[in-house]
């Protein structure tokens, strides 16, 4: 299996992929999208590639199973390959964790907690954090600039959000963000909006600080994949 598997997406795209290890700080970054609209198949791919360039990604689903977050990786993995699951590869399997929460009892304290025991146990240590299903809403920017704190301290590369827009919520940032993520925009190096033009599903550039793509461009996804087209 070589490393040119997941190269098709979004991540590559972005110019992201290589920028993970140069930096002190954690490059943090949000996907945002009304509810199901694939925040989470986006996620899963930018943690299978640094999967396979050999980081440890810890997913933090919040009020998910483990049952169904592990679902969307042999999903995906199966179109990216001859319908492999990701179970069937060991090698590969050793580079993911995935975690559970509550939506009522995720906090940064209970994640340190459980995050700190892991690598304290030498079990595992994570150098890409996924982190789907915050509520952006329950949350003040104080306890997001506490969370990136925290992830700096313990030296992660990379993490990920996810964060569900509303229709009928206008609000937004200069860059663009919408709501509920409008007033901590600044916290995050990249956003990427999911929005369906017609028949087609459209990733906005909202912000790319760090990546190769300048923001305001747009990537097409396959609307039955969540895969990047191919040009």
């Amino acid at each position: 299996m070589g490393n040119d598997l997941v190269v098709n997406n979004p991540l590559r795209a972005l110019g992201l992929e290589e920028k993970s290890g140069e930096e002190k700080q954690s490059m943090m970054g949000l996907v945002m999208a009304r509810a199901g609209l694939g925040k989470t198949a986006i996620l899963v791919q930018f943690a299978l590639d640094c999967m396979l360039l050999g980081n440890k990604v810890l997913h933090v689903s919040i009020g998910e199973g483990v049952d169904k977050t592990r679902t969307w990786y042999d999903d995906i993995m199966g179109l990216l390959t001859d319908g492999e699951k990701v179970g069937s590869m060991p090698e590969f399997m050793q580079n993911r964790m995935i975690m559970t929460f509550k939506e009522s009892s995720f906090s940064k304290a209970l994640l340190e907690e459980r995050l700190d025991d892991l690598v304290q146990q030498d079990i595992y240590r994570p150098e890409c954090l996924i982190i789907d299903g915050y509520d952006f809403e329950g949350n003040d920017k104080k306890s997001l600039e506490e969370l990136r704190s925290f992830m700096n301290d313990r030296g992660l590369k990379m993490i990920w959000f996810s964060a569900v827009s509303h229709r009928n919520d206008e609000r937004k940032s200069a860059d663009g963000v919408p709501a509920p993520c409008h007033e901590v925009d600044d916290l995050f190096e990249t956003v990427l909006l999911i929005k369906p033009e017609g028949d087609e599903m459209n990733l906005d550039i909202l912000k790319c600080d760090t990546g190769s793509i300048d923001p305001g461009s747009t990537l097409v996804l396959d609307p039955s994949t969540m895969l990047i087209k191919k040009g």
